[in-house]
């Protein structure tokens, strides 16, 4: 059995663990509901916990008072540009209006802290309404033994995004590693993180400081402990309950019955992981590889489509594109890298395709890169990430660490394909030498003066930001011409799935008719895209989560009179 008490009362049941299911319990547990969260998997925090813990929320109250863009009138233009004739003006103004309620809300009733972006372009900064700072914020470093035992509990990033094993690092961490050998602030900054982690694994099988998605699950799930929230893990739900035309609870997949006063949050985290998710992505082919926990295979969509709850169609793109590549260990065992923010845009790396030609500005954002490769799937994917030895030993490259680092085990394993030319790379990699080399050639050509006229990689604020920012006159572009010379293949893959079910503005599960299900909310990732599938910005799937997570609690708790 559960362990779950059936005779215990309660109001609000949430499917899931991530920001969206969080937000809801704490806001719920806030306002004086009894709130049963219930995660399927092991470990707790879903595809939230290995995110970037970045959030996009205009008009924030940090914004405001940093004299930051806090415009919303500006943002809704964008936004407007950006999703296009398929936008939902209902949800988009009701995130807009209520966003900064919701995050401020949350700041002040739990431990979730967060600090605006001065610099932190939109990823569109071509498109009229974006912004070059103030609409996103990341969270706050937390200490995970707050968590006491339960800290085991938390879901870990994957394997390549830790160092030494186990240690958690942020943009701010990572500039300061790539700077330790030319920095003495940079080098102490560096030498302070690894002592805390030298003394985290005398106790713990990994380091303890949590940065992005690991710190903002923390300070939720700590606060929803010290509010009164249950949270079951490894329980999967087998059907809701609906009596009367409305959802009061769940059954178990063990039989037992778990009544809600208040209705069940859907949280699951959408289907990116499922082997049914292939019919929705457009363009791809089995090489995709998804970045989404295993479990999140859709169960709170096909939950709710029992009981007459409508998936959304026709969106821009039914996933949140991220180009990924793939070491094979010794075992078998996938190890995947998510190519965000680290690598593509920094100089001495270039992006090409099959033909051994580039194809795309490799500065871009990660959902645009991939939209590239799927825009002529037979030349442009798989493709390869190059760059030379004076970049590799900068900035490293996927798994691969800048100096002093060894990465000859990655070469060994064939992830990273190392060649003294760039014409023996091509061979080893299955391009053309002359295409390849001609690539390079009129890439260098640019590269040296700062300039690229092929694709204006470094044109935009947003492409500056993930560059070198010491690096001069171009802070994304440099040649390639000290071998050896190095590739990485790179797979189409997503972040998880945008395709959802329909909700109204308080993230009620709508049916055929767009009529709300009384008792039924879907919020994260299990919501249909408020964005349509497009991406406008760094954090822009967290921000809407943790919104439309308050305001579905704020609307189950008007059931009740214990608020």
């Amino acid at each position: 059995m559960s362990g779950i008490e059936t005779a215990r009362s309660y109001d609000l049941i949430v499917l899931g663990s991530g920001a969206g299911g969080l937000a809801a319990a704490v806001t719920a547990a806030h306002k004086g509901l009894r709130v049963l969260m219930l995660e399927k998997e092991a470990h707790f925090g879903g595809a939230s916990a290995i995110s970037g813990g970045t959030i996009w929320v205009p008009g924030n109250e940090q914004a405001v008072a940093a004299g930051l863009d806090s415009a919303t009138t500006t943002a809704r233009t964008y936004l407007r540009n950006i999703i296009g004739d398929g936008a939902n003006t209902e949800l988009v103004d009701a995130f807009l209006e209520r966003g900064p309620e919701a995050l401020a809300f949350l700041e002040k009733s739990t431990e979730l802290k967060f600090k605006v972006r001065p610099f932190s372009p939109d990823y569109h900064m071509e498109i009229a309404g974006s912004s070059d700072g103030g609409r996103a914020l990341e969270v706050l470093e937390y200490d995970g033994s707050n968590l006491g035992e339960r800290f085991r509990e938390l879901r870990k990033p994957p394997e390549g995004m830790l160092l030494f094993g186990g240690m958690m690092v942020n943009r701010v961490d990572v500039q300061h590693f790539l700077n330790m050998r030319r920095s003495l602030a940079s080098f102490m900054h560096c030498m302070k993180l690894i002592a805390r982690y030298a003394k985290d694994r005398l106790s713990y099988d990994r380091g303890t400081r949590l940065v992005v998605g690991n710190a903002l699950v923390a300070r939720l799930v700590r606060s929803a402990f010290d509010l009164g929230v249950e949270l079951k893990t490894k329980i999967r739900t087998a059907r809701l309950i609906e009596e009367n035309g409305a959802i009061c609870g769940v059954v178990l997949e063990d039989g037992q019955e778990i009544r809600s006063t208040c209705g069940v949050v859907l949280a699951t985290g959408g289907f990116g992981a499922s082997s049914g998710a292939e019919r929705w992505r457009d363009h791809t082919d089995r090489s995709h590889r998804s970045m989404s926990p295993a479990g999140n295979v859709g169960d709170g969509i096909e939950l709710a489509s029992v009981v007459g709850g409508v998936v959304g169609d026709d969106l821009v793109s039914n996933f949140y594109w991220a180009p990924v590549s793939v070491r094979v260990h010794a075992d078998g065992r996938e190890e995947l890298f998510p190519h965000l923010v680290t690598d593509r845009a920094k100089p001495g790396i270039i992006a090409v395709n099959k033909l051994g030609r580039r194809f795309v500005n490799e500065a871009d954002s990660y959902h645009r890169f991939v939209m590239a490769m799927q825009a002529n799937q037979a030349a442009n994917s798989p493709c390869f990430l190059i760059c030379d030895q004076t970049a590799l030993s900068a900035y490293g490259m996927g798994l691969a660490r800048p100096a002093p680092v060894s990465n000859l085990e990655l070469i060994q394993s064939g992830y990273l394909v190392e060649a003294d030319t760039v014409s023996g790379l091509a061979a080893k990699i299955g391009v053309d030498a002359d295409a390849l080399s001609a690539t390079v050639e009129n890439f260098n050509a640019s590269a040296v003066k700062g300039t690229d006229p092929e694709f204006n990689r470094g044109g935009t604020s947003y492409n500056v930001s993930m560059g070198d920012p010491d690096h001069k006159p171009n802070a994304c572009l440099a040649p390639l011409e000290k071998g050896p010379f190095y590739a990485i293949r790179i797979f189409t893959g997503d972040l998880g799935s945008a395709r959802g079910l329909r909700t109204d503005a308080s993230a009620r599960v709508l049916d055929g008719e767009n009529v709300p299900i009384a008792g039924l909310y879907a919020v994260g990732n299990d919501m249909n895209s408020m964005m349509n599938g497009t991406y406008p910005g760094p954090g822009i799937t967290l921000g809407p989560a943790l919104t439309f997570g308050y305001l579905a609690a704020l609307d189950a708790a008007k059931k009740t009179t214990r608020n």
